[in-house]
């Protein structure tokens, strides 16, 4: 393992080391009030980070995702949550987010939400990314979601006259991305199916990146088309397997199906809800003793292999 891997100083004898516990992370870049993103589109959703703030008890966060699912309910559930950004809000392939609901239709705990179609937030995010003020978009053509969102306006295109729908740019204040591997300076590398961390990461003031695995540098180089989010605007890197459960992480372990399933039950009914945090995110003080509570989980969803053949870099 390089030096960089094991965050020992290297040739200029300064260490680059970025890496954190996740209890360290959190409470570093995530605080009070703060808009906090935790991207993942089906995979590589970071259950584990959202499970370390309700465990700190961050509240009056502003919480945006294109798909928020079981990990923004329970963060909803918790209290943490002042307000939802998002474009589609569901336990996908079961029905409601009903913490969400709860809050939404009764106020329990009360929460604001900003909706937007899901381009419209990939253009936020690409907005954020360029700095620029704004993106550009037919994507409301027919539809009344500005009617309910006033920050969807309409602009005219200087080029051709045509009147188009323009949101604004998003900046969240941190940004967490859970990657298959990392190197201890930050270079991420994803494979499988993507979401918009990439978008999301450059919008970001602040990045973590949760990694299944800690590698060294001269394995993020000899692959550098698997890196989608560089070091150079990575905050901290924390190791922690497991921890998109459940969720998946490709080449690691497959997708809890029936987590999924049974959330719906446990979200049903608030009492349910608050004994589900109570035992498996207030109860327990890390990953580790969230798994331990799972006997049998990281067997039945193993991986298995399936490798891609390499490719030549030579020239």
């Amino acid at each position: 393992m390089s030096d960089a891997a094991t965050g020992a100083p290297g040739a200029s004898g300064i260490a680059s080391s970025k890496v954190l516990s996740m209890r360290e992370a959190i409470a570093r870049y995530v605080h009070d009030g703060d808009t906090v993103v935790i991207e993942g589109f089906t995979h590589l959703i970071c259950f584990a980070a959202g499970h370390e703030i309700i465990r700190q008890r961050r509240r009056d966060l502003v919480l945006c995702r294109l798909t928020p699912d079981l990990i923004y309910d329970q963060l909803i559930a918790a209290g943490c949550a002042r307000k939802l950004v998002f474009s589609w809000a569901g336990n996908p392939g079961v029905g409601s987010l009903h913490a969400f609901r709860r809050a939404v239709e009764q106020g329990k705990p009360p929460l604001e939400i900003e909706e937007y179609s899901h381009f419209g937030m990939v253009a936020r995010f690409s907005a954020g990314a360029a700095h620029l003020p704004f993106w550009p978009l037919r994507d409301y053509q027919g539809t009344d979601i500005p009617v309910s969102n006033p920050l969807i306006k309409q602009v005219t295109c200087p080029f051709t006259g045509e009147s188009l729908a323009a949101v604004p740019a998003l900046n969240p204040d941190v940004t967490i991305v859970h990657a298959q591997r990392a190197d201890a300076e930050g270079n991420a590398q994803i494979w499988g199916l993507l979401g918009v961390q990439k978008e999301a990461a450059f919008a970001s003031k602040h990045v973590i990146v949760v990694v299944e695995e800690l590698v060294s540098t001269s394995v993020v180089r000899a692959d550098p088309n698997r890196t989608l989010i560089p070091g150079v605007i990575v905050d901290a890197v924390v190791v922690e397997p497991w921890g998109a459960h459940p969720s998946y992480a490709q080449g690691h372990y497959d997708r809890d199906n029936e987590f999924y399933v049974a959330w719906d039950d446990i979200a049903r009914d608030p009492a349910t809800l608050a004994s589900y945090l109570d035992k498996y995110v207030m109860g327990v003080s890390d990953r580790s003793e969230y798994l331990a509570l799972h006997e049998g989980l990281t067997t039945r969803l193993a991986a298995r292999d399936m490798f891609c053949p390499g490719v030549n870099y030579g020239y």
